[in-house]
């Protein structure tokens, strides 16, 4: 798109800002992974009360930037991490309550993650156990997120939500367009 779609404004707010804001309201705290966009997320991340965790190799790419959030969420001494795009708008805090009182319900044994879905269409924010974080920190950097996810399948569970946003993506000017008018 010739630009950062974090930094995409929607609903009078960066994509970034609205995603900072909505888990904030659902979660104990907010990491930012940030790699070659520092510079123009930091105000953001910092005004929004997020924490920054800074990818030193953002060239490896997005799962390089999973990665790194999700070992910072294990060294914060929690076991779960939600983790959402800030390529798109943000999914509604309704929908976010409802994936995590939806996964606090399941067993960790069998549900290592909680993905949304909206008319068939998979999306985030998804909710991560131990079990998939680990997961994802054993596989190799050449790795990528759906590799993993399709590896453990089975402990995946997908919660219908009223949210068409979850399933959205803005790769085009013209997505972009279609959303600011409400299409």
């Amino acid at each position: 798109m010739g630009q950062d779609k974090a930094l995409l404004q929607y609903g009078g707010r960066s994509f970034l800002a609205g995603a900072i804001q909505v888990l904030q309201n659902v979660c104990d705290f907010v990491l930012v992974v940030a790699g070659k966009n520092i510079d123009q997320l930091r105000p953001i991340i910092y005004q929004n009360s997020a924490y920054l965790v800074l990818n030193p190799q953002p060239e490896l790419g997005q799962f390089s930037s999973l990665r790194l959030g999700l070992q910072a969420v294990l060294n914060r001494g929690r076991d779960t991490a939600c983790v959402t795009l800030v390529d798109r708008p943000p999914a509604q805090t309704h929908t976010v309550q409802r994936l995590k009182e939806h996964f606090f319900k399941t067993s960790p044994e069998i549900t290592w993650a909680v993905v949304p879905q909206f008319d068939g269409k998979h999306g985030h924010p998804v909710i991560f156990a131990r079990e998939m974080i680990e997961a994802f920190l054993r596989a190799t950097p050449s790795s990528n997120a759906r590799e993993i996810e399709h590896q453990h399948q089975a402990y995946i569970e997908y919660l219908d939500v009223d949210d068409p946003g979850i399933a959205l993506d803005i790769n085009t000017p013209e997505d972009y367009s279609s959303l600011q008018a409400g299409r």
